[in-house]
This record gives C-alpha cells, structure tokens and sequence, in this order.
C-alpha cells in the first residue's frame, strides 16, 4: 500500500518525492535519476490539489450514448 501523499509538507525541498520511500534530497536511493522529483507545491504552489476540481468524466454506455458522472 501506498503512504498517503502530504498536501502541505513542512519543508518539501528536503525529501524526493518520486516514488514511496520519500528520500531524503542528498542521499536518494531509488535512482529513478540524478535529481530529486520536486512536490507540486514547488511547482504550483499551495492551492496545487485544487486544480481540476470541476472536471467532468464522460463515459460511454452500452447502449453508445454519453453520460457525465
């Protein structure tokens, strides 16, 4: 199972935050590259996990007609 991932983390430039083992930033140990995988509110700031609130998914039906959910 999978750590639940923190929205607001104290001081997110001290942790690579690429996979579940949450390195610290000066000894990675997954290797899934040279530098640490930044968290989004780094990159998007602290309303990141608002993003995308308002989607709506579309399915198709057996019949082949479209319903939103």
């Amino acid at each position: 199972m999978a750590k639940k991932f923190p929205i607001h983390p104290a001081h997110p430039e001290r942790i690579c935050w690429g996979c579940d083992k949450y390195c610290p930033a000066d000894n990675l140990a997954c290797g899934n590259g040279s530098d640490r995988t930044q968290h989004p509110v780094e990159f998007w700031g602290d309303d990141w996990h608002d993003w995308g609130g308002d989607q709506t998914i579309i399915r198709s039906t057996a019949g082949g007609q479209a319903s939103d959910t």
